[in-house]
C-alpha cells in the first residue's frame, strides 16, 4: 500500500509541475493600470471554459491530493 501511494505522489508531483510550468503568467502590471484594464473582452465574458480555467481547476485537484497523500505518508497509520 505505501509503495502504491509513493509511486501515485510521484507522478501527482511530476504532473502538478508540468501544469504549472503550462499556465501563463499574470499579466497587467504597469499596463493593465494605465489602460483601464476593464475593458469586457470574449475571453473575460468566458473564463470558465478558457484553457487558463481548466488549467487552475487541474492545479487545485493536483495541489490538494499532493497534500493529501504527503500527509498521508507521513503519518503512522501506514508504516
Amino acid at each position: 500500500m505505501k509503495t502504491a501511494l509513493i509511486i501515485i505522489f510521484i507522478i501527482i508531483s511530476i504532473l502538478l509541475s508540468i501544469i504549472v510550468m503550462m499556465q501563463e503568467g499574470k499579466e497587467g502590471g504597469l499596463t493593465s493600470s494605465i489602460s483601464g484594464g476593464g475593458a469586457e473582452t470574449y475571453w473575460s465574458k468566458n473564463k470558465g471554459k478558457s484553457k487558463e480555467s481548466i488549467l487552475r481547476k487541474i492545479t487545485a485537484v493536483l495541489g490538494f491530493l499532493f497534500m493529501l497523500i504527503a500527509l498521508l505518508l507521513s503519518s503512522k497509520f501506514l508504516n
